[in-house]
């Protein structure tokens, strides 16, 4: 039995937990935050999106992205702080902004994503966890033409790597959905991916902590927990200081996403992580609202159904560690979404959230044991894929550590 401590307990980190615990290690879970899936995993998306996971850095995004800054209602916005590991993460994320990258970079995603939506789906047939789970499949719609097209030819090359998708017409895209009747003058067409789903990410955290806390799993929770520092000796980290002292282990999980690059720092370790702010609204549906997942590409704003609630999420604010709400982004997403589906809800009980989503450059994230020290794992850079992707990322954390080959190749996912 090895002694694991997790580092973080979003998703991602109380998935490595769980998959650990299932092995048979003992497991101690540490977290800065009062409760789980506190942070990034409150109030995401909502999507399960494993067949829609090509990168951010794309080869057409540097010709769009002064448009999207000059616009106060775009997806996109930069705040400099002249920090340098802000400066490399943007270096790093223009030199991916190329058609090879991107191409390896969602062939090894899409593996990737194959691989957690399958682990997912084994621990919901498995477990008794409630989080509004849905199978409901995934509709992106098009306003322009270009754009369309372009996903056409998506669709078909990630077809050969596995993807099952149809290419629909404006009118196909209102039989499948008819609550899009209010931007159905714009639309162009659209892409249906029948196999994706959505779920509540904030539930599914706290669902497995209480089945890791009622079960016969050898788990330890430590909230209000923050790690100030990792010790080594030897060679190998050995212990995660805390105000409340010195957690020991055998193997340490870093999963703390965007407070990773901090703590790795100390130990020669460079974690290329940066926070994308994204923002997000919840409201009661009373009304026509949709009941499959609907990515609108032209507002950049997606949108589940998770349960009686719509979750409305969009934008990816380059603006350093800043967790406040900018009213101005989340006027903008209630506005954009109340032209869409202006009858979902009345609009007025309205849960805002906003959280820092930790991106790598390449949007690939980090997996795996450290060169410098063996025993301390990477698990991060998730980014808005965090939810789709945590179950996979833990179940290679669990065949790495337990010395077992990966279960998909490594190509660029390895630390």
């Amino acid at each position: 039995m090895t002694r694991v401590v997790v580092l973080g307990a979003g998703v991602v980190g109380l998935a490595s937990a769980y998959l650990l615990a299932r092995e048979g290690h003992s497991v101690t879970v540490l977290e800065g935050e009062p409760a789980s899936g506190m942070a990034t995993s409150r109030s995401n998306g909502g999507q399960l999106s494993y067949n829609y996971v090509a990168p951010f850095a794309g080869p057409g995004v540097i010709g769009k992205v002064p448009g999207w800054l000059l616009d106060p209602d775009g997806p996109l916005r930069f705040r400099p702080d002249f920090t340098w590991g802000q400066i490399s993460w943007l270096i790093g994320f223009l030199r991916a902004c190329n058609a090879d990258t991107a191409l390896r970079t969602t062939a090894a995603l899409l593996r990737l994503a194959y691989l957690s939506r399958d682990t997912l789906r084994e621990v919901v047939a498995r477990e008794a966890l409630d989080f509004a789970y849905a199978r409901s499949g995934k509709l992106v719609v098009y306003s322009d033409s270009t754009g369309f097209e372009g996903a056409r030819r998506q669709m078909a090359a990630q077809a050969a790597l596995g993807s099952e998708q149809h290419a629909l017409s404006a009118a196909e895209c209102l039989r499948i959905e008819p609550s899009l009747a209010f931007i159905a003058s714009r639309l162009v067409g659209g892409i249906h991916t029948p196999g994706e789903d959505a779920g509540d990410c904030h539930l599914f955290c706290q669902g497995l902590e209480r089945l890791l806390r009622g079960s016969n799993f050898d788990v330890r929770f430590h909230f209000s927990s923050r790690v100030t520092q990792l010790l080594t000796a030897g060679g190998r980290v050995v212990g995660a200081a805390t105000r409340d002292g010195v957690h020991e282990g055998d193997a340490f999980i870093l999963a703390f996403g965007n407070g990773a690059r901090a703590l790795a720092a100390p130990l020669a370790v460079d974690v290329p992580v940066q926070p994308l702010k994204g923002y997000s609204l919840t409201v009661p549906i009373s009304g026509a609202a949709p009941s499959i997942s609907i990515t609108d590409t032209k507002a950049k704003i997606v949108y589940a159904r998770l349960g009686g609630s719509l979750r409305v999420a969009g934008m990816a604010d380059v603006v350093g560690n800043d967790p406040r709400f900018d009213n101005r982004r989340l006027d903008t997403l209630l506005r954009q979404a109340q032209a869409t589906f202006p009858e979902a809800s009345d609009w007025r009980d309205l849960q805002p959230w906003t959280g820092l989503r930790p991106a790598t450059p390449t949007g690939l994230p980090i997996l795996g044991p450290t060169p410098r020290w063996p025993n301390l794992y990477l698990n991060l850079g998730q980014g808005a894929l965090g939810f789709t992707l945590a179950m996979g990322s833990a179940a290679i954390i669990a065949d790495l550590l337990a010395g077992r080959p990966a279960p998909i190749p490594m190509d660029g996912l390895s630390a």
